[in-house]
């Protein structure tokens, strides 16, 4: 076996189209485009969004809201959810994704609701005030990165 010798099996393949190579290729003259207009032409390429000179769709549309690029996106836990944790416990991001309380990388903020008794460190991105006052009134404390 040579690397020239292989070729496709038989039927695989068919023969390319000869366009514009006259008349007895059956696509000469026009090359199976029709006559004239934009699409017969060189790179008369039309885009999926044209609508056929109409005003768009997208500038029909009023521009409506407004869309802060600065907001952070949290994930929440309540303060509530973590009363199945041990006393003791440093309850940060791992914990959390083995509690199936958070998933992905998305920053995480303990807000308050419900009730919480045992004395947890918690490690989050963010926490509310009254999270953060209801984790150490039950004799815990919160975590947070110090802005720099």
């Amino acid at each position: 076996m040579r690397l020239g010798a292989i070729h496709p099996a038989a039927g695989a393949t068919r023969a390319k189209k000869r366009r514009g190579k006259g008349t007895a290729s059956g696509l000469g003259g026009t090359a199976g485009k029709g006559h004239k207009g934009h699409k017969a032409r060189a790179g008369g390429k039309i885009p999926a969004w044209f609508e056929g000179g109409q005003m768009p769709i997208q500038r029909r549309l009023p521009k409506r809201g407004f869309v802060n690029i600065h907001r952070v996106a949290y994930q929440v836990v309540q303060v509530g959810r973590l009363a199945a944790a041990p006393a003791g416990t440093l309850v940060d991001r791992p914990w959390l994704k083995r509690a199936g309380l958070v998933r992905g990388r998305k920053p995480i903020k303990l807000l308050a609701g419900g009730e919480l008794g045992t004395a947890l460190t918690v490690r989050v991105d963010a926490a509310s005030e009254t999270a953060r006052t209801a984790v150490e009134a039950a004799g815990g404390k919160v975590e947070t990165p110090t802005k720099a």
